[in-house]
């Protein structure tokens, strides 16, 4: 049976999390190793995850140097054949995301698993604002703007190995790096789940003031430099790509 890990970063996290943690507890699945990784939360936050304690295979708790630092030492602490996350922001789909997560990986040639993603109203899951499609990733999907859902991208614990985690160099754009390092630079192996696997609020930290978006932007523009896939216009692209995002709808 494939053992999945969920690696959920947490900072300060009061009024979300406890719904995060119950989508993953939920999960039919039965092989979920479930790591917790706080950065010294002083808003209650650690009140809540002590009452769930108990279900942590993993829970480290201090200091850290961002999300990406949390989410690198959630992948060095994983024993599961397949590494995926989920922030306290977040919630999974359904109660059966990780048993499609874990029947893709049944195919030993699939070395990454993702899927769809709707952004939803912060204080009201049900309300969605955006539908995030990944589509059928082809060579030139980076070129064209695409990127595929991160938080819903499920990676083999032996890619992480080869490959490395998220290059902490960034404060926003490391999932995309990571993401574009892995599919078109080291032609892993992926597939497409059609469906949408998470919920994510809108109010992260990439869209959180102007100084976030230029930010981010240079980020962007950087990582595809690095690995040689475009430059300004690819990020242009890659925004107009999420206009659709706000009329396209799809029954869930």
């Amino acid at each position: 049976m494939i053992k999945i890990s969920v690696i959920t970063a947490v900072y300060n996290s009061r009024d979300t999390l406890e719904q995060a943690l119950a989508s993953i507890l939920s999960q039919s699945h039965p092989a979920v190793e479930l790591i917790v990784i706080d950065g010294a939360s002083t808003d209650g936050s650690l009140d809540i995850l002590e009452r769930y304690r108990q279900y942590f295979d993993v829970f480290i708790s201090e200091s850290d140097d961002g999300i990406y630092d949390a989410l690198n030492k959630g992948i060095k602490s994983a024993t599961g054949d397949v590494v995926g996350f989920l922030h306290a922001d977040d919630v999974l789909q359904n109660t059966e995301v990780l048993c499609k997560v874990a029947a893709a990986f049944s195919d030993p040639a699939v070395d990454a698993v993702y899927g769809d993603l709707v952004y939803v109203a912060r204080k009201n899951i049900n309300h969605v604002l955006r539908y995030w499609q990944g589509g059928v990733y082809d060579e030139k999907s980076f070129q064209c703007g695409w990127m595929p859902p991160h938080p819903t991208f499920y990676v083999r614990r032996s890619i992480f190995e080869r490959l490395g985690g998220f290059d902490a160099r960034y404060h926003i754009a490391a999932d995309y790096d990571l993401v574009l390092r892995f599919l078109a630079v080291e032609k892993i192996r992926s597939i497409y789940i059609p469906e949408v696997m998470v919920r994510m609020r809108v109010g992260g930290i990439s869209n959180q003031s102007l100084k976030s978006i230029v930010r981010k932007s240079l980020e962007d523009i950087d990582v595809l430099r690095r690995n040689n896939i475009g430059g300004v216009w690819t990020l242009l692209i890659k925004n107009i790509r999420k206009v659709s995002q706000f009329w396209r709808r799809k029954v869930m």
